[in-house]
């Protein structure tokens, strides 16, 4: 970690955020060009690498990736499969899913191999603003501790979501603990004892799954409750996206509506891996679990230290008004919308921006048009496709983005 006094005044390129894309965009920059080295800073509140991807995979104890060993932040894709000769009871089946561990120690190893140590600011960036510099276009980045920094293009390189909360839960008072009623991005099980406890999870995704595996080790019973019928999928979105199959219609489509609908087609909403879905399966045969499918929260109180819930469904799970549930979890995804963002508040009144249910029109190095700001991740969606958020569209991202910056460097030398 280096100091946050250690920030220069000018850059030429600033990346906010140190996740897994950010790392990505990283090496693909410096293999294509070494020169870029002490061109760009990198910022983050954790002042680490990965630090918060980290921290997710631990609180929610996920035993291994959802992507294959080929997806990963080094630009040679066969880098994890040759770091991984000597650990493949690490790699998991069917198409050897790295282990948690396994990828945390590898992604150690390419920071230490690229040189990256200490490259991570420790700041939080509370404001953005493109400026004019001697008739030049710049971004003025302000940070919590009150410390400034120009840069001449800036990459966001952050998730962006906003927790997604059931309207029922925003009708309730504010008389419970809020440890008893809290999103999944709140629940760190190593935290936690359980035991004897009454858990109802709301939502039919992965991060549902883990948390049900978690909680019931701990002593707790589980109920999952869905609007949906609990499905498996080995991937976020078919194997034909992680390629060119179906990314190359994808990118043949005109109309960015049809592309949102693709995307949302694609995902199809949460869904479970088949390791995990047989695991939960073997424990609703044990008792400890039930699933509640095809069914929502109606309404919720708090009374007695115990909440009582009532569903829409009440004469298919009459059975759950009348059991008293110490704790709900919401794993029900989150909403990303970037007119929602407030650090881009200045950008967006100065170049307006057509948007898509939230995700940008970007052009295709993912720039926001009139200006040198580059987005990654999930906002990228509508040119790179759905799986723009994960590890493979990281380097999707990195394919568009790290030319127009190479570009721009030479322009400027």
């Amino acid at each position: 970690m280096v100091n946050a006094a250690a920030l220069p005044k000018t850059i030429d390129l600033a990346i906010v955020g140190a996740g897994p894309q950010a790392l990505t965009l990283v090496t693909h920059l410096l293999q294509k060009k070494k020169s870029m080295r002490n061109r760009f800073v990198v910022i983050d509140p954790s002042g680490q690498w990965l630090q918060q991807w980290q921290h997710q995979f631990s609180a929610y104890e996920i035993p291994h990736l959802r992507s294959p060993i080929v997806h990963h932040p080094d630009p040679n894709p066969y880098a994890l499969r040759a770091f991984a000769e000597s650990r493949a009871d690490e790699l998991f089946p069917p198409y050897d899913l790295p282990g948690t561990q396994l990828f945390h120690d590898f992604c150690q190893e390419i920071i230490r191999r690229w040189q990256l140590q200490g490259r991570v600011v420790p700041a939080q960036v509370n404001g953005l603003e493109p400026i004019r510099e001697r008739g030049r276009q710049r971004f003025r980045l302000t940070f919590t501790n009150g410390q400034v920094l120009t840069a001449r293009r800036i990459v966001l390189a952050i998730a962006g979501g906003v927790p997604h909360v059931p309207d029922w839960v925003n009708a309730l008072p504010q008389n419970y603990p809020p440890e008893r009623l809290c999103h999944s991005h709140q629940v760190d099980l190593r935290r936690l004892q359980l035991a004897g406890e009454q858990i109802l999870i709301v939502g039919s995704g992965l991060t549902a799954g883990h948390l049900a595996v978690g909680a019931i080790a701990r002593g707790a019973q589980v109920m999952m409750m869905a609007r949906r019928t609990f499905y498996e999928k080995l991937f976020d979105a078919e194997p034909g996206w992680l390629g060119p199959k179906y990314l190359k219609g994808f990118h043949a489509e005109p109309s960015w509506e049809n592309r949102w609908q693709m995307i949302r087609d694609a995902r199809n909403g949460g869904s479970l891996t088949p390791a995990v879905l047989t695991k939960l399966r073997r424990l609703e045969r044990s008792g400890k679990l039930s699933f509640y499918e095809q069914c929502e929260v109606q309404s919720a109180t708090w009374q007695d230290n115990t909440w009582q819930v009532s569903c829409n469904h009440p004469e298919a799970h009459h059975c759950i008004t009348h059991l008293p549930i110490d704790r709900i979890w919401l794993a029900t995804g989150s909403t990303l919308d970037v007119n929602q963002w407030p650090l881009l508040s200045a950008v967006r009144e100065q170049y307006p921006l057509a948007d898509v249910e939230g995700l940008p029109i970007l052009d295709k190095h993912l720039r926001w048009p009139g200006c040198n700001l580059f987005i990654m991740g999930g906002a990228a969606a509508l040119q790179v496709g759905p799986v723009a958020r994960n590890l493979f569209g990281g380097k999707l991202a990195c394919d568009r983005i790290v030319p127009a910056l190479i570009k721009e460097t030479q322009m400027h030398l």
